[in-house]
């Protein structure tokens, strides 16, 4: 497979990283479970997030998918698994020490279980695992599921890797022929819906946690498999796109309508993953029409995306329990939110991570990488 840029899939990554940190600013106001909310509730706030919940996650990994392929074009599998380690591990080890410990901190201090700076309650982070106890990865519960995932599925990769890898080329075919054979990856997903969710509900603590590795895993290799395809994908979602639009907006409609009483039976479990799939279907498409370009925004945003999503969440939890018991009306407390998340990432990474070498690699970053935006970014999953 030739290695080539595809800019629409860097910026599907960057706005879906953007969406995640608006969500759990959301998270703040709306009457769902975080780890501090604000003293007024928002109800009105949850439809908007719960559209996005159905395909934020699901989307993330079949883009990790996808740069998978693009990682492994020039790279052997003990290569990509060395890569993965130092892009994956290191980070996650230096976030849940630094960036969420704190986390811990401030929900303590509201629950009114800690008392003290953030140093004396630090070695208590240590005792016992979230929810009882402290330790936890919080938000970055995604780096060791993607790990584990690059690692086993690595093999079939490999043998996926060929473009004479006789699967690839009769996907391709039949996408020539029937653009809605797009749907067969569903397949798969619906079986999981049906057979795992109701036993095993999703708890990002990895062990034990069966549907969303089976699910994620699923999205995962479709995304390497869908880019590995090549253009036939992406003539298939193209000739597609305005059908996965409305099945996608009937679908939710559909889960909308069932709402406060959704039941997981094989109605409900169609629905659920026929909207999810048409939804990533219908962001590729689009933008593939119209942001496959390159300039020096997404150059430079595709460089930040992991900084920011490493950092996030310590910052909106820290605004976030200034603004708790203040009399400022909801909408401006989410703009001071909004406004504070990115900017105090962005100030973090362009001053602090993005110039100091020894700091870039404990964020995902290549040592090497150079401060003109212009330069070409890692092609990070």
């Amino acid at each position: 497979m030739k290695k080539e840029r595809r800019f629409d899939i860097d910026w599907i990554r960057v706005l879906a990283f953007d969406i995640l940190i608006l969500y759990h600013v959301g998270l703040y106001f709306v009457p769902w479970h975080y780890h501090i909310n604000n003293n007024e509730t928002v109800d009105w706030m949850s439809y908007p997030m719960f559209f996005i919940h159905q395909w934020r996650i699901p989307i993330l990994f079949v883009i990790s998918g996808m740069g998978t392929r693009f990682a492994l074009s020039n790279k052997t599998g003990a290569e990509y698994i060395k890569e993965r380690f130092i892009k994956l591990f290191i980070p996650l080890m230096v976030g849940i020490l630094v960036v969420v410990s704190p986390q811990v901190y401030i929900e303590r201090l509201v629950q009114g279980k800690a008392t003290g700076s953030f140093f004396e309650f630090f070695p208590s982070f240590f005792l016992g695992v979230y929810p009882e106890g402290n330790f936890s990865w919080h938000h970055l519960w995604f780096l060791p599921y993607l790990l584990l995932m690059s690692v086993l599925s690595t093999p079939l990769f490999l043998k996926l890797k060929n473009e004479k890898n006789k699967l690839v080329i009769s996907l391709s075919k039949l996408f020539e022929r029937s653009p809605w054979s797009l749907f067969i990856f569903a397949l798969p997903l619906l079986l999981v819906e049906i057979s795992l969710r109701p036993s095993f509900p999703i708890t990002h603590t990895l062990l034990g946690d069966w549907y969303a590795l089976a699910s994620y895993s699923i999205l995962f290799i479709s995304g390497y498999m869908l880019i590995s395809i090549g253009q036939s994908f992406w003539k298939a979602i193209d000739r597609t796109k305005r059908y996965s639009l409305f099945l996608g907006v009937i679908s939710f409609l559909i889960l909308l309508s069932r709402w406060d009483n959704v039941e997981d039976n094989i109605f409900i479990s169609t629905v659920r993953v026929l909207n999810l799939w048409c939804w990533i279907l219908t962001i590729f498409a689009y933008a593939s029409k119209y942001l496959n370009r390159e300039s020096k925004v997404i150059r430079y945003r595709n460089q930040a995306v992991y900084p920011f999503y490493i950092l996030h969440q310590a910052i909106i939890l820290f605004i976030g329990y200034f603004l708790i018991n203040n009399s400022l009306h909801y909408m401006w407390k989410f703009v001071i939110m909004v406004i504070g998340t990115f900017g105090i990432s962005w100030i973090i990474y362009e001053f602090i991570v993005r110039r100091i070498k020894i700091l870039r690699p404990l964020f995902g970053m290549k040592v090497s990488q150079s401060f003109n935006t212009s330069s070409r970014p890692p092609n990070t999953a």
